[in-house]
């Protein structure tokens, strides 16, 4: 299954992996040093992550925190834009930009990127021009809310798992057409469930063991569970102690739909546990009598 985008398509024909890379201080999921960190830091640490195995770089200028303010405009294409060109001068990655103002968009494309990625679900369509006009990928997500709005007790939206199952479909099925009459093709479209989007927790776990009717609609899935507070709901962890928890939750979802993009922290762990959950499950051979090579058996200072 493809994405076309800017300058090429991206082969998803199994579990690809996307890094977060941060353009906001104000990230809760950075570290302290790298949340103080410059232009220049914040591009190795994104080129590292390349290195290590990402196929994508999604990269966003603006926290999606609900207890922070929405940041100038003016202030999210610095972020973004000089972040996407330091990166494009070293790499031909595949880069996503983690917005949804089709102004940010528009100037991140220029800059270098190759997706827009828009939490949003389309809420302003001059973003639908964006994408046409520029042949940038897309992916769009599920929600109910306006981005960085939290959810109230007072927005009961669900009241049983097959509503949020069918809320998820129908509204990405919509887009998908309204997409396709507004010129952008579907094989540019990557759909994304929305976890704890408009959600509590156990409505983001009824909409990914809902995934199947998703995949249904034959195009990528972005799996965006990384340090979620689903994952934190059933674990009682908060975001940096929650990597065992995404990797379950990664287990889990790519059993339901393995044409996906998962949107992680943590990228080498991601790429050791698709590596081992490959060959247990036979997609990679190891050699039947090849033993371990001698410097992986023991931990070397």
């Amino acid at each position: 299954m493809k994405v076309v985008h800017t300058h090429g398509t991206l082969e998803v024909d199994r579990p690809l992996i996307m890094g977060v890379v941060n353009a906001s201080p104000e990230s809760f999921s950075d570290s302290d040093a790298l949340a103080s960190a410059g232009i220049a830091a914040r591009a190795a640490h994104a080129l590292a992550m390349a290195e290590a195995g990402a196929h994508v770089l999604d990269i966003g200028g603006q926290s999606a925190r609900t207890d922070q303010p929405e940041i100038p405009l003016e202030v999210e294409i610095e972020r973004v834009g000089t972040l996407i060109e330091t990166i494009r001068r070293a790499s031909d990655v595949v880069i996503s930009v983690d917005t949804y103002r089709p102004q940010v968009a528009a100037a991140a494309v220029a800059a270098g990127a190759n997706i827009v990625n828009d939490v949003s679900g389309l809420a302003d369509p001059e973003l639908i021009e964006v994408v046409a006009s520029s042949g940038a990928g897309l992916i769009v997500m599920h929600t109910r809310l306006a981005p960085k709005t939290r959810l109230s007790p007072g927005d009961a939206f669900y009241g049983s798992p097959d509503q949020v199952v069918d809320d998820v479909v129908t509204f990405l099925g919509g887009r998908l057409d309204l997409l396709e009459r507004s010129g952008v093709s579907r094989e540019q479209v990557i759909l994304d469930p929305g976890p704890d989007f408009a959600k509590t927790p156990a409505q983001t776990v009824a909409a990914l063991r809902g995934l199947p009717s998703l995949v249904e609609l034959g195009r990528p899935i972005l799996l965006a569970l990384s340090r979620k507070d689903v994952i934190g709901a059933i674990t009682g962890q908060p975001p940096r102690g929650r990597a065992a928890g995404t990797l379950a939750a990664i287990g889990f979802c790519v059993g339901l739909a393995p044409n996906s993009l998962l949107r992680v922290h943590d990228v080498e762990a991601t790429r050791d546990y698709l590596a081992v959950l490959a060959a247990l499950e036979g997609g990679h051979d190891l050699v039947w009598d090849e033993p371990l090579a001698d410097g992986l058996r023991y931990d070397r200072p």
